[in-house]
């Protein structure tokens, strides 16, 4: 996950809506299905898709009332220390 491509997720959510990462999670988990696609490529998508639940996992948690830099954070010390596990 990069914390950058979250952010400008983020400020896309902000102007937009959410439902529209979720709708993209959704369109980018189909074309995974595609049997001709190349390890690489699955795994450009699988990045993708990671950092579009990261901003709305994020998103959920300022929703609740937490700081967007808080949320943020707190977010990222999860992902590393499932990392480290």
């Amino acid at each position: 996950m990069k914390l950058p491509v979250i952010k400008h997720l983020l400020s896309f959510v902000e102007e937009n809506d959410v439902d529209y990462l979720e709708e993209t999670i959704e369109t980018l988990e189909s074309i995974c299905e595609i049997s001709s696609l190349k390890d690489e490529e699955l795994d450009v998508i699988g990045e993708l898709i990671s950092n579009l639940y990261g901003a709305v996992e994020v998103q959920k948690t300022i929703a609740a009332g937490t700081p967007k830099k808080e949320a943020l954070n707190n977010f990222m010390k999860r992902v590393l220390g499932a990392i480290d596990k």
